[in-house]
């Protein structure tokens, strides 16, 4: 029988298996996840005034977008809101002048898409003097 006492051995942890495991989940994640930075950009928004610009001598076409995001060409309702329809009216008022200043005037609940598809069929037509409508400015009291 042996009756001497066993020397106590402690416990050795292997560091060097953890530190890899632990290196490649470091590797990992940086290889799988994606770098993107958010591109940002600066944007100087008009500004209205409350002054009217001076008219020109060359004729004036305005076009109306309703709420519901039917148009209106110089105050006659076209029967549909197609792009086709708009380019149609607005041949017929202007004819061959591309020199006429277009205003569109848009209801401040009127769609988004709605004015950029009536600025993209003066746009297409020729015309190079479009102007958006604005309110001018509202003083504390309520008064325009």
């Amino acid at each position: 029988m042996n009756l001497k006492p066993r020397r106590a051995e402690e416990p050795d942890i292997n560091l060097v298996s953890l530190i890899d495991v632990v290196l490649m989940l470091v590797v990992f994640f940086m290889l799988s996840s994606t770098f993107v930075e958010d591109s940002s950009l600066r944007i100087r928004l008009p500004e209205a005034s409350s002054d009217p610009m001076p008219r020109s001598g060359a004729t004036q076409l305005i076009i109306a977008v309703t709420e519901a995001g039917s148009y209106r060409v110089d105050g006659r309702e076209l029967v549909n809101a197609s792009p086709e329809t708009l380019r149609a009216a607005i041949l017929k008022l202007a004819g061959e002048d591309r020199t006429a200043v277009v205003t569109v005037r848009a209801d401040a609940r009127a769609t988004h898409q709605s004015v950029v598809t009536a600025m993209d069929v003066v746009g297409r037509l020729g015309f190079r003097d479009v102007n958006i409508a604005t309110v001018g400015a509202v003083s504390p009291a309520g008064e325009r």
